[in-house]
């Protein structure tokens, strides 16, 4: 029998049959070992699987194989950082929910996430949520940042989940698309969620007073039907979003500004940071490249051992 997976809970998995119905099953050990990537979680919310009845009187469904993916996307593993952890399958998209304040997402945090989108060649956009609560000095932060993405081919939304006239566009972007939902917790993608499929509710907390930053409301990624087609994987809240796979001397390749300057590097193995007869560094001084895409790149490269 073949299915999706709509939610996993670490050893139990949901999944819906061909049929339409909901099932839980568990995964055959040596799974672990056959799968294409070597992850904290061999399968993941997106993927197509194989199940059947555990021999014997159980009744359990076993999970006995994983069809092949159309594109996955991973991060550090939260419990070990030198392991990957897929956090979906088969996606359409993947989208950032970020705020300016309330809690703030900063722009390295966007700028990791894009990097890994385009690692796994997903096309990527941000929604910048609570634009009802920002001040002018956050009008100027959101236009900033709408001026940077945009100029490097990237969408952004700027919306307010408690006001659905904000999100029609947003809504019909992701119509008929499986979509990925990440970000810091706190930001208000669960309400975002709720807000597209009515009648869903899932648990949003209000932001940890003393620290100014949002508690973890959800516990593992878990897919949900949109109503008129598509679907969103809602994603547990990252606190930060490290790279995995990536090698210094690729990195630049995943930013698109700088990917069409490579070629006017002097150097072909250019780093983009001393070398002289940059190319990218030129970019920075005649604002094709934004300065603070280039210190995210910067403390990327830093983040990413060498390989001498």
């Amino acid at each position: 029998m073949r299915g999706l997976v709509y939610k996993s809970t670490g050893s139990w998995y949901i999944i819906r049959d061909e049929e339409g119905v909901f099932r839980d099953a568990r995964i055959r050990g040596k799974l672990k070992i056959d799968t294409e990537i070597s992850s904290t979680n061999p399968i993941a919310v997106g993927d197509t699987v194989i199940f059947e009845p555990e021999q014997g009187d159980s009744g359990d469904l076993i999970i006995s194989g994983v069809e092949r993916r159309r594109n996955y996307v991973v991060r550090v593993s939260p419990h070990n950082k030198t392991q990957k952890h897929i956090i979906a399958a088969n996606l359409d998209l993947a989208i950032l929910v970020a705020s300016i304040a309330d809690p703030r997402t900063s722009m390295g945090f966007i700028d990791r996430f894009l990097v890994t989108a385009e690692m796994y060649h997903i096309p990527a956009l941000i929604v910048v949520n609570k634009r009802d609560l920002l001040n002018e000095k956050g009008i100027a932060t959101l236009q900033h940042w709408e001026a940077v993405y945009r100029q490097i081919g990237y969408e952004v939304y700027a919306v307010s989940a408690t006001v659905p006239e904000t999100l029609v566009d947003l809504k019909n972007r992701i119509a008929g698309k499986t979509t990925l939902f990440s970000g810091h917790s706190g930001v208000g993608k669960s309400t975002l969620i709720n807000t597209f499929i009515p009648g869903l509710t899932i648990k949003t907390q209000e932001l940890s007073g003393w620290s100014n930053k949002g508690q973890h409301t959800t516990t593992f990624a878990e897919m949900f039907d949109l109503p008129d087609g598509g679907k969103i994987i809602d994603t547990p809240g990252m606190k930060e979003f490290g790279l995995i796979d990536v090698s210094r001397e690729e990195l630049s390749h995943f930013l698109p500004e700088m990917r069409k300057l490579l070629p006017e590097c002097k150097f072909n193995n250019c780093m983009h940071m001393n070398e002289p007869g940059c190319a990218v560094k030129k970019g920075v001084s005649k604002g094709l490249v934004s300065e603070d895409r280039y210190v995210s790149y910067a403390s990327m490269m830093d983040s990413i051992e060498k390989k001498w």
